[in-house]
């Protein structure tokens, strides 16, 4: 056997005997230089993490983040606890309750130092003055917001003047007003899927106005809008009987509803009848309110309107006074069925003592 044949025989046995057991832990050699400088820029793995420490740019960076999101929920907190502010002041004070309470906070503001004053106190004065500024300019928004809003909702909920009606001539200033409302007391409108909208006239409505409009100053007051109100007063009253016409925009919104507010009307309160349907439930002067029988459409022989002229008649030739006392001695009763009952006592009164005075004479 030759030696360089002998000499590899025995490199390999000594290879076999020293190789470790688990071949993962060897470490393979780089087969080239170019593999080497390969293995040495290629990046780490995707789920190990490095320990790369932050330089000076860096860490400013993260500072600034820090600032600025401090400085981001500090306006938000400021905000909500302004907004929450406001809604507990709105709930729970008038608008001259917080201008009371917040006055010596907005007269703070204005500092005046005194000539002896040191400057320690003019300091302390100035920086009190300065941190009191932006409460008190916001108190002052706000007041002036919610005044403001005010104004704009008491637009809507109050009638647009405060005279509704034009003066009354000196002529007539004995005359009563008969305020009357549209909806199931002159007419009755519904819908239905076949026919739509229709506008139905009460029986007896046009005889009703003819008679009255000879004796009373006629007013329709409606809480419907006037692109309702007037097409169906036109077509209600040809001959003119109705002199006034008021809509939603004359009535006063409270507590979700629209109410006639006769005190806007400018007319004598004793001398002022509503005569409605829904009188108690839409007036706000229940002492002036005549109620009648709401009428529905399938309602063809009703004789509601027609019942009450002799009572208004009656009513407008004696003039009382005051309607007030009046309408309250009616009160719980059907008007016209109760001015008949009335009536007709009168009457046989009247016959007692014609009677009575002819037994004297005898």
């Amino acid at each position: 056997m030759s030696f360089p044949r002998l000499r590899s025989r025995l490199a390999s046995l000594l290879t076999k005997h020293h190789r470790r057991p688990l071949s993962s832990d060897v470490q393979p050699f780089a087969s080239s230089p170019a593999s080497a400088s390969a293995a040495a820029v290629a990046p780490p793995p995707p789920n190990t993490t490095t320990d790369t420490p932050l330089g000076p740019f860096d860490a400013s960076i993260s500072s600034s983040n820090k600032g600025w999101r401090f400085l981001k929920y500090g306006l938000i907190g400021a905000l909500t606890g302004a907004t929450a502010t406001a809604g507990y002041a709105s709930y729970a004070y008038t608008l001259d309750d917080i201008d009371v309470k917040t006055r010596a906070l907005r007269s703070s503001v204005n500092f005046n130092a005194t000539d002896d004053a040191s400057a320690v106190e003019k300091f302390k004065g100035l920086l009190y003055s300065a941190a009191m500024t932006v409460p008190a300019k916001a108190v002052e928004l706000y007041l002036e917001m919610g005044r403001l809003i005010e104004e704009q909702v008491q637009s809507f909920a109050e009638p647009y003047a405060e005279k509704l009606l034009p003066d009354l001539h000196p002529a007539e200033q004995h005359v009563f007003t008969l305020v009357l409302d549209l909806q199931e007391t002159l007419i009755h409108y519904d819908w239905t899927r076949e026919k739509g909208w229709q506008t139905l006239k009460r029986p007896g409505v046009d005889a009703f106005l003819e008679h009255l409009a000879q004796f009373y100053e006629i007013v329709i007051y409606s809480d419907e809008q006037s692109m309702f109100v007037d097409p169906v007063v036109e077509r209600l009253d040809p001959k003119h009987c109705i002199r006034y016409r008021l809509s939603k925009g004359a009535t006063k919104y409270q507590n979700g509803n629209h109410y006639r507010d006769l005190s806007k009307l400018n007319r004598n309160p004793g001398k002022i009848l509503y005569l409605s349907g829904h009188a108690l439930e839409g007036c706000l002067q229940s002492e002036n309110c005549v109620p009648v029988k709401p009428w529905k459409q399938h309602e063809t022989d009703d004789t509601a309107l027609l019942d009450f002229i002799p009572f208004l008649e009656f009513v407008a030739r004696t003039s009382p006074p005051d309607i007030r006392p009046v309408l309250a001695s009616y009160q719980g009763c059907e008007i016209p069925t109760e001015f008949i009952r009335r009536s007709k006592d009168y009457q046989r009164r009247m016959e007692e003592q014609k009677q009575h005075g002819r037994l004297w004479k005898r």
